[in-house]
């Protein structure tokens, strides 16, 4: 796939207004979206995550490295004419509607007045808004403005889309909508660059994730991967007794019985089958093994409490997201 966004040893060192003491915002990324992907940039407060975005829009510009968005160094402004941003905390004048907000940022894009005659009905409907359309932004609860916010990121129909909490404040049901209205974005080639601190919504939604800690990606991959317990599986047959478990564990795995199922530890794949065949000819009909996954969050937690990171971490099944740090 092509790569629309992509960063190589990129760093930011900011100095403190008062101390003037150095502090180091991003430390040798690398990143790499491409289209059609939904990438979600995790990490907590301080770890570098909106000094990216900055870096990429041309806000802020790097102490060294690099960084493109379409084949064009992000200090072009024509690399920005295909992006869709959402800020996060952004803010409307009260005093228009919605309907006067696409128009003043679709037009501000570059969108034709014909165009954005259709353009808004179509982008009100898909953020659950038809009904707001001529109703002032100041009577807007939170999550509504942030609907309408998505709605002004696409106006321009772009190529790539940066959001910083984009379901802050949604309700549940208009979360998984703007769910799928970011994999309907992608499936249209839209690379999608996502930045949030709900991990459920993380892990429902994105492709490939970065975990940032003090500047550096201290893990990117698959969240498959990411999450996977090595080869660890529930493993559910008929019978299951504790001779199962001992036979388990003479064939050198790591057995436990857990509520119903046995947590069986491979060593490999190899291993595993070779676990399973034995099983069969004890005469045990096997009705389910699954691979074992931490979630998101616990996986999230180990890399940003864990040491250096220099120390930890790293590319997991794939290659490689603040002003002043947050």
């Amino acid at each position: 796939m092509t790569a629309v966004l992509s960063a190589e040893g990129l760093a930011k060192t900011f100095r403190t207004p008062f101390s003037r003491r150095q502090v180091r915002a991003l430390d040798g990324l690398d990143l790499q979206v491409a289209a059609g992907e939904v990438f979600g940039l995790l990490g907590p407060n301080g770890a570098g995550k909106t000094t990216t975005v900055k870096i990429l829009l041309g806000l802020t510009h790097p102490s060294s490295g690099r960084a493109e968005l379409f084949g064009l160094p992000v200090s072009d402004p024509a690399s920005r004419r295909r992006v869709g941003y959402l800020p996060e905390g952004h803010r409307f004048p009260g005093y228009l509607t919605a309907r006067q907000t696409l128009s003043i940022f679709g037009r501000m894009s570059g969108v034709a007045e014909a165009d954005l005659k259709a353009r808004i009905p179509e982008l009100l409907a898909r953020v659950r808004l038809t009904d707001w359309a001529d109703v002032k932004v100041k009577r807007f609860s939170k999550g509504m403005t942030q609907r309408l916010g998505l709605a002004s990121a696409l106006v321009h129909r772009p190529d790539l889309l940066l959001l910083d909490e984009p379901t802050d404040g949604v309700d549940p049901v208009g979360r998984r909508e703007i769910r799928d209205l970011l994999r309907e974005e992608a499936a249209r080639g839209t690379a999608v660059l996502l930045n949030s601190h709900l991990l459920s919504e993380i892990e429902a939604t994105c492709d490939r994730v970065a975990v940032l800690r003090k500047g550096k990606a201290v893990a990117t991959g698959r969240i498959a991967d990411l999450t996977a317990q090595g080869f660890a599986y529930r493993f559910v047959g008929a019978p299951m007794d504790e001779a199962l478990v001992g036979l388990f564990r003479d064939a050198g795995a790591a057995a436990e019985r857990v509520n119903g199922h046995v947590k069986l530890t491979a060593r490999d794949v190899e291993h595993l089958n070779t676990l399973v065949d034995a099983a069969r000819a004890r005469g045990v009909l096997v009705t389910e093994l699954t691979p074992l996954r931490s979630t998101l969050e616990d996986v999230f937690v180990d890399l940003v409490s864990a040491g250096d990171p220099g120390e930890a971490g790293g590319t997991v099944h794939g290659s490689q997201g603040e002003g002043r740090p947050r």
